[in-house]
């Protein structure tokens, strides 16, 4: 089933393409924005980095705008979202999920049952420059998160169907780095009580306490426009009725241009509501501004 909001937002990113010239002037290296995770923020596709979206310097103001769909075959996540950056200091983004039960909403009776996520998300960078300066550039953040209906959240036990993240990300680009190819690395540490990042409520009946989760990304520049990486999320396990697993990707992106980036991935997402090893591949298309 197609989620209700992507023909708006596909709209809205031809809108973007269609736009012309960019607030941000020529602004940051290309890709050094960082691509645009499922919940809004510049990073990668699941982990969201220090970098803030667009390429705006000091200066300017710009952002991102993206469309992301991940399909196991026995569930489909989409989402999509938009994030404004101001002066390179603040990242305001906000971004809805839809998430298809699939073979689960069969088993339950409900088919074409979907759950229903909307994330505000605030990042502040606390200091330093990936590219620029010797140490990684800093950023603190946070993603408030809204279930619109906590019926089965609820029924499997989670706790509540509003929850806030917080998070503190480090990430250096380094320019010359093995066999002459640009490097990518992160690392963020993130404070949660979310349940497969907040599709399924928050807390649960075995915690209702905040838990670190460390998440992790590394990516390689073939060439000026072609990034290739791996990323890692540790969740936490708070419902008892299913185990829930890390997530891991392997993408590569393509930045034919400054205006926009295409994202293939395959996603290894483990155990999701009941049902075991669930993978697949990830797409997303994001537009810069």
């Amino acid at each position: 089933m197609t989620p209700r909001f992507l023909p708006y937002a596909l709209s809205g990113l031809c809108l973007l393409l269609a736009a012309g010239p960019t607030l941000a002037d020529d602004g940051r290296l290309t890709a050094t924005g960082g691509l645009t995770e499922v919940e809004g923020s510049a990073g990668g596709g699941i982990v969201p980095w220090a970098v803030l979206s667009g390429y705006g310097t000091g200066d300017e103001d710009g952002g991102t705008a993206f469309i992301t769909h991940v399909d196991t075959g026995d569930y489909a996540l989409s989402a999509a979202g938009f994030a404004a950056t101001f002066r390179n200091r603040v990242e305001a983004s906000f971004a809805i999920d839809d998430f298809d039960l699939g073979t689960l909403g069969t088993a339950l009776g409900q088919p074409g049952r979907s759950l229903h996520m909307q994330t505000l998300g605030l990042k502040f960078r606390l200091s330093g420059d990936a590219v620029y300066t010797e140490a990684p550039q800093l950023a603190a953040g946070l993603e408030y998160k809204h279930d619109t209906d906590f019926t089965i959240p609820q029924a499997v036990g989670a706790k509540h169907a509003d929850g806030l993240d917080l998070y503190l990300a480090a990430t250096k680009v380094f320019v010359d780095g093995p066999f002459d190819r640009s490097l990518v690395l992160d690392g963020t540490l993130r404070a949660t009580k979310a349940n497969q990042i907040g599709l399924l409520g928050f807390g649960g009946d075995k915690s209702d306490s905040y838990k670190f989760m460390l998440e992790a990304s590394a990516g390689v520049m073939l060439d000026e426009k072609t990034v290739v990486g791996i990323e890692y999320r540790q969740k936490p396990n708070d419902l008892s009725f299913a185990r829930e697993d890390s997530w891991t990707d392997f993408f590569i992106a393509y930045f034919p241009s400054k205006s926009i980036a295409l994202i293939a991935a395959f996603a290894d997402l483990g155990s999701i509501a009941t049902l075991n090893n669930q993978h697949g591949l990830y797409f997303s298309v994001q537009a810069t501004f």
